[in-house]
């Protein structure tokens, strides 16, 4: 398999809305193997195909490669949960709601508190092609929710006010225009 690079913002790939898979070939399967070698490579927890560039509506999560736990006993406990989500759709969302501090791969080292519902119940196809619907919380509703934005070519950062989000949108053109005046 294959490390993709990661779009970063400002790239416009990141808003575009990603088209549905209508069928579950070895294409497919080997995207999703990118995904995760692109994912971990990066120490992320999920990523969207378009963030490899590919507008296809394809996510990958590994919760149990999220963040650093507190304990070194903790971190060892770690188990891999690689999971696999095609054409995700999100079909409930509770009225409660939490505040979780999100990054992204696409806008890296750059965090912020976003408020979210506090669980969502989803849809998806597994890569054999098996309908599943499942009802989430915690760690896994926010990486759906985050994952399921970037498929609808939304990001992260369009959770902030308008001030934070024309903040770091700035920051990364400017940090994109010198890269490319440097390259």
């Amino acid at each position: 398999m294959a490390e993709k690079p990661i779009v970063i913002l400002p790239d416009p790939k990141l808003r575009l809305v990603s088209e549905p898979i209508a069928a579950i070939t070895d294409e497919v399967r080997a995207l999703a193997r990118d995904m995760f070698d692109s994912m971990y490579a990066a120490n992320g927890i999920g990523l969207a195909a378009i963030q490899i560039g590919v507008p296809k509506r394809l996510v990958v999560c590994d919760l149990g490669k999220g963040p650093k736990a507190e304990t070194e006993d903790e971190e060892k406990q770690r188990e891999p949960d690689p999971q696999v989500f095609v054409n995700p759709e999100i079909v409930w969302r509770s009225d409660e709601l939490n505040i979780y501090e999100e990054g992204c791969l696409s806008i890296p080292d750059y965090t912020e508190e976003v408020e979210r519902p506090a669980r969502v119940r989803f849809r998806y196809l597994t890569l054999d092609g098996e309908p599943r619907e499942v009802e989430a919380e915690g760690l896994l509703s926010i990486c759906i929710q985050h994952e399921v934005d970037h498929l609808d070519g939304k990001l992260f950062i369009d959770h902030l006010s308008r001030l934070k989000r024309d903040r770091v949108t700035r920051k990364f053109a400017k940090a994109a225009k010198r890269d490319a005046a440097g390259a």
